[in-house]
């Protein structure tokens, strides 16, 4: 059975994320399309349009010198427009590491994403890790 279309593009952008691929990024999203991190770190809240989208997604690989690796577990797609995906991302910084599960809400429109909300199993942790 083939996979989905919106699993599909969730997929792509996964790949394209762990490549540093910056330009693919950019080719699945909408211009204005928006990703919302939680917490109350200096890396958390809503970047607003692609750009600002590219710049969160750099400045993840900066501020782990590289280190941050994401391993897609599965992608939920329901067919209209919305698509749910589950991770494991490790990363270290300086004397800190991280290891955690986390997912994000993908909204899309048409064949691209325009809105990325994402989730954590512990924000106490993610705040720890980013401050």
């Amino acid at each position: 059975m083939a996979e989905h279309p919106h699993a599909q593009l969730v997929r792509k952008g996964y790949e394209a994320f762990s490549r540093g691929d910056m330009d693919t990024l950019r080719s699945l999203m909408t211009s204005d399309a928006t990703h919302h991190v939680p917490g109350s770190h200096p890396l958390s809240g809503d970047f607003k349009g692609v750009d600002a989208a590219l710049d969160y997604y750099r400045r993840l690989f900066e501020e782990t010198g590289g280190t941050i690796k994401v391993e897609l577990r599965t992608i939920l797609v329901d067919g209209r427009g919305h698509a749910v995906s589950m991770h494991r991302f490790t990363a270290q910084r300086g004397d800190k590491r991280i290891d955690e599960n986390g997912g994000i809400v993908f909204r899309i429109v048409g064949d691209k994403i325009s809105d990325l909300d994402e989730c954590v199993e512990d924000i106490d942790k993610g705040n720890e890790f980013w401050s």
